[in-house]
């Protein structure tokens, strides 16, 4: 019998399993826990890592996993590599639900960066008011650069102070709109944003907003994944598993 476990964190992973849950395919969702309190789902969901590659394939085996579909945040590199380690070693069906990168249009001022230690190396300069929006795991990396006012945007409040001598904090969750990023980053004063090349919708608007005002974006580039078989959309996942969207349950 098909059983299906979603690597989710993303809004591809929960669109994912509503279908699913539509479908009656049996399945299981999975976070990585750094989220507190993360977004419920209508599949089983498991919180927390499997610990490494050895973890993740005894997993697999013990709950009769058949497809693994990766559809963790672009830059998971890690759990992505994983995934495709555990996949092969189990004889299991692997393919990632990935999102298109961001690309610049007419009126963008990007400068692309390769990593976010090149990010940080990138903003050596004059003191500035930046929108760091990366995440709240890199965050004291860019204590190397405390002449900056940073402005963070975090979906959960942090546990202790981030190691950055001036900095804003504002707790939200996407997605965000065009009209509130605008007007987030003229209340804060913001000149520059800092951010990863995460794709998709619910977190684009800000690069929007930075376009209207002519405001550089320093954009970090997605880590290369792991070889394996990516799509775009949960119809094309469907059709992997073997499923017409038109046919119903």
């Amino acid at each position: 019998m098909m059983k299906v476990l979603i690597l989710g964190g993303t809004t591809e992973a929960s669109a994912l399993a509503r279908t699913l849950c539509e479908y009656s395919i049996p399945a299981l969702f999975s976070y990585a826990g750094r989220v507190t309190a993360p977004k419920p789902q209508p599949l089983p969901t498991r919180v927390g890592g499997f610990g490494g590659v050895d973890g993740l394939a005894a997993f697999l085996a013990d709950n009769g996993i058949t497809h693994l579909v990766d559809a963790t945040h672009p830059f998971a590199a890690q759990m992505s590599r994983h995934a495709v380690a555990a996949a092969e070693r189990c004889g299991v069906g692997l393919i990632a639900l990935t999102r298109p990168p961001w690309e610049p249009v007419a009126g963008d001022r990007w400068q692309r960066v390769a990593s976010v230690e090149a990010a940080v190396q990138a903003i050596a300069g004059p003191a500035e008011r930046i929108m760091l929006a990366i995440g709240r795991m890199h965050l004291a990396e860019f204590a190397a650069q405390a002449q900056h006012h940073y402005l963070l945007r975090l979906v959960d409040a942090p546990g202790s102070l981030p190691p950055l001598p001036r900095h804003s904090v504002i707790v939200d969750r996407g997605p965000f709109t065009l009209d509130g990023d605008r007007a987030l980053l003229r209340a804060h004063r913001i000149e520059r944003i800092v951010c990863k090349n995460a794709g998709g919708e619910g977190a684009a608007s800000k690069l929007r907003a930075a376009r209207e005002l002519g405001l550089p974006v320093l954009m970090i580039d997605r880590p290369a994944p792991a070889p394996r078989p990516e799509v775009h959309s949960v119809d094309a996942v469907l059709a992997w598993l073997g499923h017409d969207t038109d046919l119903g349950v």
